[in-house]
């Protein structure tokens, strides 16, 4: 017989998986997913952990961080009802906490324009607690010389001109001039002998005064900023500082933000 008249083989039957099998294919799959869930969350927490070296700046009436990221629901309804939108939600590289409401100090501080109640009020869950009665009693964060060598104050310098420059698009409410109202920053302009923007606009009483950099000398034109235990970390200082980089910044407390009565 040649080889043109050979029958060609027929193929070889796909083996059937026998119902062990198929349960074992199904168990294998689970245990795949599984660890990969386990080690997405794994990395999630061990990234949050390290974020706590350089915490996020929550919004006013945020919790203690562990119990703000298991409460917030990342509704965003904070971010809606902030009247001078300084309040923005954390993108997938934050980890755990993706899409939960932060402020960038430096862009756009909040400046209280709502008493800190908007925000506060439009929380569904708590992780902005509803305890906060007045701007007083929020604990965002503290503010602190971070460049002391770049203080114009220290410097015995003033400022002229828009605190941040012409081109700057974030605004603060001048109550003298608009009780509820923020006005654009880059339509406000300064003439100062020494500048004392961080003390001027702070919208906290009592929370940060300049003083002499020498007392001993009364002839030295030389002042420092110095942060008070009114302090609430807002940041309006940050944003208001003219030098670039900043001289004075805001670190975010992750814990200790409750209200005392709360957490006594």
């Amino acid at each position: 017989m040649s080889d043109e008249d050979r029958p060609e083989p027929s193929p070889a039957a796909a083996p059937r998986l026998t119902k062990g099998g198929e349960e074992r294919r199904r168990f294998l799959r689970t245990v795949a997913v599984g660890t990969g869930v386990v080690c997405a969350t794994l990395a999630g927490l061990a990234q949050h952990r390290l974020a706590h070296a350089a915490p996020f700046l929550r919004p006013p009436g945020a919790i203690d961080e562990e119990a703000f990221l298991a409460a917030c629901i990342k509704c965003g309804q904070c971010v809606q009802v902030c009247p001078i939108q300084a309040i923005e939600l954390a993108d997938l590289a934050a980890g755990l906490s993706n899409g939960t409401p932060y402020i960038a100090a430096r862009d756009q501080a909040c400046d209280f324009s709502c008493d800190a109640t908007q925000c506060i009020l439009a929380c569904p869950t708590g992780a902005l607690s509803h305890e906060i009665d007045k701007k007083e009693q929020v604990k965002m964060g503290v503010a602190a010389l971070a460049r002391p060598d770049a203080c114009l104050a220290r410097k015995g310098q003033g400022w002229k001109g828009p605190a941040r420059g012409p081109g700057f698009d974030g605004v603060l409410r001048w109550a003298e001039i608009d009780r509820w109202k923020a006005q654009p920053i880059a339509g406000h302009p300064y003439d100062l002998d020494i500048c004392d923007l961080c003390v001027t606009t702070c919208p906290i009483d009592g929370a940060i005064a300049l003083e002499p950099l020498n007392p001993a000398d009364p002839a030295d034109r030389r002042r420092t900023p110095v942060v008070k235990a009114a302090c609430v970390g807002c940041g309006v200082c940050e944003m208001m500082c003219p030098v670039d980089p900043v001289a004075i910044a805001v670190t975010p407390t992750p814990v200790g933000r409750e209200p005392e009565r709360k957490r006594s």
